[in-house]
């Protein structure tokens, strides 16, 4: 690979003049839209392709007009781009979720590297893309692209975010084979995945522990045999996996241990405990409130998740007055409470039966500036029902549907569960019914 590739410089047998482009950027991109090939060319006498390349990524034109004019330019004027263009090419058209042109990247002219194709899988893994992230991986493979550490870090991260837990262990195996030590990002990952996976339906197992957490804790002695330190995030993951899984004297021991290495507790590691607290088995709602006033007294800031938390931990206990007034103190201390919160206090109205005070806080919601969404009229939806009100309850499904919001799977179990299967069929007032419905 020659020297000028590695700069991302331009190899070239026609010289061009360096002075600024005189015409803007949505002239070029109407240009570039229409392919009006030779009057773009005249306005690239004065300009050097590689500067109106990245004035194009500069300004946010359109990935797939930033695209034609890098594939026309290389052809039209014999260039290559280096890998620094090329890669913020790729990394455009990823961000744009146009990952079929990236996975046909060589038959347009793309050379893909290592500098390329880690921003890729990076933003393939953010899109939540996992499938084409595998693919993109199985191609550098075949293509004998030599990945680095980050490289697998991505990938084992996009695979926890799957719930592929196996599937990771398996790339750590893997990049050891290639000669990388997996470091402290490695195992936070994994740990937090399995964290996460054994989240799901554990609430109220008091009795065992989840495998994930024990596959998590297993992780946590391997990384410290490997002379790796836990920092916060692993404490963090690991706090918030035994807390969710009811095992809350584990959460804490663990949190003092913490502690007594000089790691000082964020608000991530307050919320794990306070979300222990409010939904295992035995709720501690007290205990919850006491961390509240823990962290002002740290010098911390409860946020919107710690409010949100409480807020599910009140309604749970048939205490949604109590979960109101967490949401004047949030208001009062600059806290943003958002769709969660509101239907979260909505739901717990309705679990109470008390309609007419659900019905308040979606004013007061509205008033902030929040539309109701699909999870709000579900709520309420399912409220009516649940006193027997299906009229009214139908005429929130109309107001639903005229408002332009699509039924999820949840707003079908309820018209199913809730007025079907009791002898109600809705009036849905000339609005497509949806087959799936009965």
């Amino acid at each position: 690979m020659t020297i000028d590739k590695l700069t991302g410089s331009i190899q070239r047998d026609k010289v061009f003049f360096s002075c600024p482009i005189s015409i803007s950027m949505s002239t070029i991109s109407e240009l570039l839209s229409k392919q009006h090939w030779s009057e773009l060319k005249t306005h690239l006498s004065a300009t050097k392709p590689a500067i109106l390349l990245d004035q194009l990524l500069n300004a946010g034109v359109d990935s797939e007009l930033v695209s034609r004019f890098f594939q026309w330019s290389q052809k039209e004027f014999k260039l290559s781009y280096g890998l620094e263009a090329t890669g913020k090419v790729l990394h455009c058209l990823a961000n744009s979720k146009r990952y079929s042109k990236v996975r046909r990247a060589q038959d347009y002219g793309f050379k893909l590297s290592l500098t390329s194709c880690n921003p890729l899988l990076s933003a393939l893994v953010k899109e939540n893309k996992i499938g084409d992230m595998e693919h993109m991986y199985k191609e550098m493979m075949k293509r004998r692209i030599q990945p680095n550490l980050t490289t697998f870090n991505i990938f084992i991260n996009g695979l926890c975010k799957a719930g592929k837990l196996n599937k990771a262990e398996d790339v750590i195996e893997d990049m050891k084979a290639w000669g990388f030590s997996p470091n402290i990002v490695t195992y936070n990952t994994l740990i937090d995945g399995h964290c996460k996976k054994g989240t799901a339906g554990k609430m109220y197992k008091a009795d065992a522990i989840d495998e994930n957490v024990l596959a998590a804790k297993k992780a946590f002695e391997e990384m410290q045999r490997q002379g790796l330190k836990p920092n916060l995030v692993t404490y963090n993951s690991l706090i918030n996996g035994l807390s969710n899984n009811g095992k809350l004297d584990e959460a804490i021991a663990l949190w003092d241990k913490m502690v007594g290495l000089g790691l000082k507790p964020n608000i991530v590691t307050y919320n794990a405990l306070i979300n222990g607290f409010c939904f295992c088995r035995q709720r501690n709602m007290r205990a919850a409130k006491e961390l509240l006033n823990e962290i002002e007294n740290k010098g911390l800031k409860g946020d919107t998740i710690t409010y949100n938390i409480l807020t599910g931990g009140w309604c749970k206990d048939g205490e949604s007055s109590k979960a109101e007034k967490l949401l004047n103190e949030m208001l009062n201390v600059g806290v943003k409470p958002n769709h969660v919160t509101y239907n979260t206090l909505m739901d717990g109205y309705c679990m109470e039966g008390n309609v007419k005070a659900a019905l308040n806080v979606r004013t007061r919601m509205e008033k902030e500036g929040k539309r109701a969404n699909v999870v709000t009229y579900n709520v309420l939806i399912k409220g009516f029902c649940k006193i027997g009100k299906l009229e009214a309850a139908n005429g929130l499904l109309n107001e639903m549907l005229e408002k332009g919001l699509n039924p999820n799977r949840t707003t079908y179990d309820i018209i199913r569960l809730e007025m079907l299967e009791k002898g109600f069929t809705p009036d849905i007032e000339g609005h497509l019914y949806i087959s799936s419905m009965s």
